[in-house]
């Protein structure tokens, strides 16, 4: 008898409950060491209780939080060992694990913790903000036109740290008697200098010496219900590449979203499709440049990227600070949420039927210069953008929030 999804998922519950299990005792050996001699108070700390596929939500944090804890004492609180073993990796802040709320509560109060910081919503998230004695500051993990990026859970948290005006505006239109002083306005810490950010860009990083337009497919995950259906990968995704791979102009970077086909195997099938075409594709022309991006920098990236392709996500966003051309997939799903007043309203939208037309689409924009109404967004979701700026902003508000 096939298994029903219900059993699948509680298969995976006892599977995950093992490793856990496993990995956690290895993982606090390594974290007592790594601790020994560190700090005995923390003024801010992360709480983090995702999986490891959720990782890249606090790791795109790391560089704004090691510039906090040159003024501040920072540490990283994981709740799951598995993902406490995933960041021991590159993380340049302490780590310390708290399996249950008895041990953040005994965390909290032994290190003298201020304030406390939240990447996302997750649920496990509310038992810590019942602590009454510290500051919770949501930090959210992007900016984008998700639907989920206005949420009532917003009010659970003494201040959410918003990116700027767009972000309040949606907010405020959406969420029902939010309170305005909550939303606290720094920018986007993680692109600061991204935008200047020059790595070996073009096809001149090639060894076969054709000059190519380097093209950067990020898609999105497919998100965990239809409102959130902004993925690209099964609809768009093989057709587009193929196009592109096989047009001697371009040069492909794919960038794949960590949790891609973690609800739906179509997405996670076109992914790893995608990645035997670029595979094939070099074997095809060496030194054409084509691969497939892992990075958890994305900035790399991005500053490798003449022209970008994706969802309705905050990589679109990211990439408005380069003022480059920016192609921006449009949805299948009929009930998945499209604000036309925001990006999608602003930028080109590469429609399902289109994605083999891609490569003629994309020579159009990079004969013209972008339009102002993509240029338009920068300040409107950011603010200001000079490097340095958006981190400036977020000491100084951690700093107001401690004086609470």
């Amino acid at each position: 008898m096939p298994f029903t999804a219900t059993a699948r998922r509680a298969l995976k519950f006892v599977g995950n409950q093992a490793a856990n299990a496993v990995v956690g005792r290895t993982v606090r050996a390594q974290l007592d060491s790594a601790n020994s001699a560190g700090p005995t108070r923390f003024d801010c700390v992360v709480y983090f209780a995702d999986e490891p596929s959720s990782a890249y939500q606090l790791r795109q944090w790391f560089a704004p939080l090691a510039r906090l804890a040159r003024t501040h004492r920072v540490a990283l609180l994981v709740h799951r060992p598995t993902t406490a073993a995933e960041l021991l990796k590159d993380s340049p802040l302490p780590i310390f694990l708290a399996q249950g709320i008895d041990q953040v509560e005994q965390f909290i109060q032994d290190k003298s913790v201020r304030l406390v910081f939240y990447v996302n919503n997750n649920r496990d998230n509310f038992t810590v903000l019942r602590l009454t004695g510290q500051v919770h500051v949501h930090l959210s993990h992007g900016e984008s036109d998700k639907i989920s990026m206005a949420s009532n859970q917003l009010k659970a948290y003494d201040y959410a740290f918003i990116a700027g005006q767009a972000s309040r505006d949606r907010i405020m239109g959406s969420v029902r008697r939010m309170d305005p002083a909550k939303l606290v306005e720094i920018g986007r810490p993680q692109l600061d200098n991204a935008a200047n950010k020059t790595v070996d860009g073009g096809g001149r990083n090639g060894t076969d010496g054709r000059e190519r337009t380097t093209v950067l497919y990020a898609p999105t995950w497919e998100g965990d219900r239809p409102a959130m259906a902004y993925g690209s990968l099964a609809s768009h995704g093989v057709g587009m590449v193929e196009a592109i791979l096989a047009d001697p102009r371009y040069r492909l970077i794919f960038r794949p979203h960590p949790r891609t086909g973690v609800r739906m195997p179509a997405h996670r099938a076109a992914a790893k499709e995608i990645s035997a075409l670029i595979e094939e594709a070099e074997k095809r022309s060496p030194g054409a440049g084509h691969y497939v991006d892992r990075r958890a920098d994305f900035t790399v990236a991005m500053a490798q990227a003449d022209v970008c392709v994706c969802d309705l996500s905050a990589m679109a966003m990211d990439w408005l600070p380069r003022r480059k051309p920016l192609l921006l997939t449009q949805p299948v799903d009929p009930a998945a949420a499209v604000d036309s007043n925001g990006i999608a309203g602003a930028v080109p939208l590469l429609k399902a039927e289109d994605a083999r037309r891609a490569p003629l689409i994309m020579a159009d924009l990079l004969s013209q210069p972008v339009g102002q109404a993509q240029l338009n967004l920068i300040r409107h979701h950011f603010g200001d953008t000079s490097p340095g700026a958006s981190t400036r902003r977020f000491v100084d508000a951690v700093d107001r929030a401690l004086e609470d």
